[in-house]
């Protein structure tokens, strides 16, 4: 479905009336806050009751200390920025034998190469090579964007067909493989502080990442958790779209935040595997949404790479509920499939 519009709204999480199972509506919610994977901030909202007077949910201390260790043992294992992570480590070795590898990174790499496939390849987790030439990396920007030749050398150390998972052992088919999982690893953080909230009966909550969420339930006034679509410039902050996720995740990504300039040249940091430089095309912003953050973050990152024609014909094909925002002459025009439509306000 397709809309031209121009938006002006100002706000960047909105909670909506909705109707919480209880008469008791004033129940207490924690929110938790801090940093994670460096510079990324989170923010974790729960109620703090059980439902239906379950086991007691432990103290916010207790709930805090279990979210950074978490969140701690997820960078050690997928970090491209820490260079003893398992990551880095495998990164760093040039052995075609198979690692045997920890299950949070085996979960990661697994959707990582499925959802690869069914991009086609425009997901492709083994770019490291590519974003690190660009400067989007651990490295230091370059001075001045690479030449031909440089993406070249840095294209032929890539292919999602080159890693190689068989149960927990990682192998690589070219010595020099090396793996960036930044397109999907705040998604799976969403995830596991998500699981963890649901096994200590903390069943109504809102977990956020880097701006990738997840919802569950109601907030603590009986109200539906909603969250608002970014306004795609780069210039402010500004709501596009609210939407009523319910129990599911929600990712966008966009290229109008993470970019560098040159001669007048603006670089995004999605880098297309095909062509080996930043996209450039009418597409500034994906949103999918998802049961997992995992799978909505690396979806919505998929599409960005797509362009506006096939992201949709793609979440069509597929049935993934997605909304799309691409930029003309006249402002901003907005798709939406069939599926995404239950939770436009």
């Amino acid at each position: 479905m397709n809309k031209s519009m121009n938006v002006f709204v100002i706000i960047a999480l909105v909670m909506l009336s909705g109707c919480f199972p209880s008469n008791d509506l004033e129940k207490k919610q924690v929110h938790l806050t801090g940093i994670t994977m460096g510079t990324v901030a989170y923010n974790i909202k729960y109620i703090e009751q059980p439902i239906d007077g379950g086991t007691p949910i432990p103290s916010d201390v207790v709930v805090h200390q279990n979210v950074e260790r978490i969140l701690k043992q997820l960078n050690q294992d997928m970090s491209n920025w820490i260079p003893d992570s398992e990551l880095s480590k495998f990164n760093s070795h040039d052995s075609l034998s198979p690692v045997k590898i920890s299950e949070g990174l085996r979960r990661v790499i697994a959707e990582s190469i499925r959802l690869g496939h069914l991009s086609e390849g425009k997901l492709d987790v083994t770019i490291g090579p590519l974003i690190n030439l660009w400067g989007f990396g651990p490295e230091a920007r370059p001075e001045k964007a690479p030449t031909q030749e440089e993406i070249a050398q840095a294209q032929a150390r890539t292919g999602i067909d080159n890693l190689m998972l068989e149960g927990n052992m990682l192998t690589k088919r070219i010595p020099n493989l090396y793996v960036d999982l930044s397109t999907i690893a705040k998604g799976y953080a969403v995830d596991l502080v998500a699981e963890y909230l649901d096994s200590i009966s903390a069943h109504n909550y809102l977990v956020e990442i880097g701006g990738e969420l997840r919802a569950k339930g109601f907030k603590h006034t009986g109200e539906l958790w909603s969250v608002a679509i970014e306004k795609p410039v780069s210039t402010e902050r500004a709501v596009h779209q609210i939407i009523i996720p319910k129990d599911n995740a929600i990712a966008t990504s966009g290229d109008y935040r993470k970019y560098f300039e040159e001669n007048g040249q603006r670089y995004s940091h999605i880098i297309d595997p095909d062509t080996g430089k930043p996209i450039n095309h009418k597409l500034v912003s994906v949103t999918v949404i998802h049961p997992s953050s995992m799978t909505a973050d690396g979806l919505s990152t998929a599409m960005m790479l797509m362009g506006p024609e096939k992201a949709y014909a793609f979440a069509e094909e597929h049935k993934i509920a997605a909304y799309l925002i691409s930029k003309s002459e006249n402002g901003f025009i907005e798709q939406f499939t069939v599926e995404f439509m239950p939770y436009l306000k």
